[in-house]
């Protein structure tokens, strides 16, 4: 890995320990609140494919990554009692087979009392003796590798947690500068690859190599797609032949430092300056967007705002007709953005505790007719979130307007000369302030530049 990146990096060394007393601090709180003692969190284990001895890429615990940047250490347990070192069960196998995770080294160790274990049954002599007063989290295909703890995953403790994961630490902002500036990188060359006509599976093997990062290390399936394959969601085939002629192109990609993402979406043209100057209208939307970010904003009704200024780029566009209240309330806006607005990015992509109005876990339910909005909080200091609007041709739901009155808010013939594009969406990781925000994903094209 990039040293930049890697454990011996000064900067997440000077600011890890202050995110260890903030993480320890959530965990007090969550143990008193559910009348324990001890938290014992369970990083993971591979899953094995169905009718065979192939192992599915690990994916480690979130509530494990936020105590140690360990986020290939399977079978590892980190024991936390209020008022002592937490203790990392480090599980270190005796295996000829794969490669088994090295010595404890980098600017985490000095955090945790170490104990090196080689075998599963180990673990037990290093965690209380008491089950009773422990809890237990993490996901336990094997009821053994609880060890006895009954209590998993018990929603008071769990919904304290993801709360409070809502705000991130200095160490955090600081990892997820650095995924921002390593996803950056893997954009730029993507751009390059697109501007050079390759098919989709070169380019996202460009980008894999200048983030470094293999498939399973990428934190989602890259989305990179050309043409009309832009108006797919969640397009991730990858076709192995570019198209005869290539119009456009769609990627949304990104990279992780010790666990901590960043999430881009970038659209291109490939010459036609009508649909540029269709990107350059959503950029300038999705900029404007932006700056609403702030502390104390209701993100459901940024999302609606979002759809009003939609309206008005289909108008500008020739898209549709109506007002912006009618576009709306018909389903106009909804057709062509279908997705929600964004969602909290962290540990996870789409991190927890995007619907929690508090720690007790009440579920803010998102606007009517808007089902898939992943963040419905008031945004609070140091969240870090996605801005992402989105344009596509979806006959799918273009179909569904037939036959209503919304059809005849629908430009239909240009509606024919974009669907050839798929669609546009661009995206920004964004730091929420008091009275302002960081883009994260403009600063780091910035300094690329």
């Amino acid at each position: 890995m990039n040293s930049d990146y890697g454990d011996k990096n000064p900067e997440l060394g000077r600011l890890y320990a202050s995110h260890v007393e903030t993480v320890t601090a959530r965990h007090d709180h969550a143990l008193e609140q559910a009348g324990a003692s001890h938290a014992v969190i369970y990083s993971g284990n591979p899953k094995v494919a169905f009718l065979d001895d192939y192992h599915h890429p690990f994916k480690a615990n979130p509530h494990f990554v936020s105590w140690a940047p360990l986020t290939s250490l399977p079978f590892s347990y980190i024991v936390y009692t209020p008022g002592e070192t937490p203790v990392l069960v480090y599980f270190q196998p005796r295996d000829y087979w794969h490669v088994v995770p090295g010595a404890p080294d980098g600017y985490w160790t000095g955090e945790f009392d170490i104990r090196i274990v080689h075998a599963i049954e180990d673990v037990a002599a290093h965690l209380p003796e008491d089950r009773e007063k422990c809890i237990a989290i993490g996901e336990f295909d094997d009821e053994a590798l609880a060890f006895g703890i009954e209590r998993v995953n018990p929603s008071l403790a769990v919904n304290i947690l993801h709360y409070a994961r809502g705000a991130k630490t200095e160490y955090e902002l600081a990892c997820m500068r650095l995924a921002s500036k390593r996803g950056t990188a893997g954009h730029i060359a993507a751009e390059a690859a697109f501007r050079e006509g390759w098919p989709e599976f070169d380019i996202h093997r460009a980008y894999c190599k200048a983030v470094s990062h293999s498939d399973p290390e990428l934190p989602y399936g890259n989305i990179v797609a050309l043409n009309d394959h832009g108006a797919v969601l969640h397009y991730t085939d990858l076709d192995r032949t570019a198209p005869d002629t290539i119009k456009s192109f769609l990627i949304d990609a990104g990279a992780q430092v010790h666990g901590y993402a960043s999430d881009i979406t970038r659209t291109y043209s490939s010459g036609d300056q009508r649909f540029q100057d269709l990107i350059d209208r959503m950029e300038a939307m999705q900029l404007e967007i932006v700056d609403h970010v702030e502390a104390g904003i209701d993100y459901r009704d940024l999302h609606v705002h979002t759809h009003k200024l939609l309206a008005g780029v289909l108008v500008d566009a020739e898209l549709a007709s109506g007002d912006p209240n009618t576009l709306l309330e018909s389903g106009v806006t909804a057709t062509f953005f279908p997705h929600g607005l964004g969602h909290l990015l962290g540990i996870q992509v789409h991190d927890v505790g995007g619907f929690m109005e508090n720690e007790s876990g009440t579920v803010i339910d998102p606007p009517s007719g808007h089902p898939f909005l992943r963040l419905t909080r008031v945004l609070e200091e140091d969240m870090v979130l996605t801005i992402e609007p989105g344009l596509y041709v979806i006959d799918m739901l273009l179909d569904k307007l037939r036959g209503t009155p919304a059809e005849g808010h629908v430009n239909w013939s240009t509606v024919d000369w974009l669907r050839p594009y798929g669609g546009i969406r661009i995206e920004d990781d964004v730091r929420v302030l008091v009275d302002g925000r960081e883009n994260l994903t403009r600063d780091a094209f910035a300094a690329a530049s």
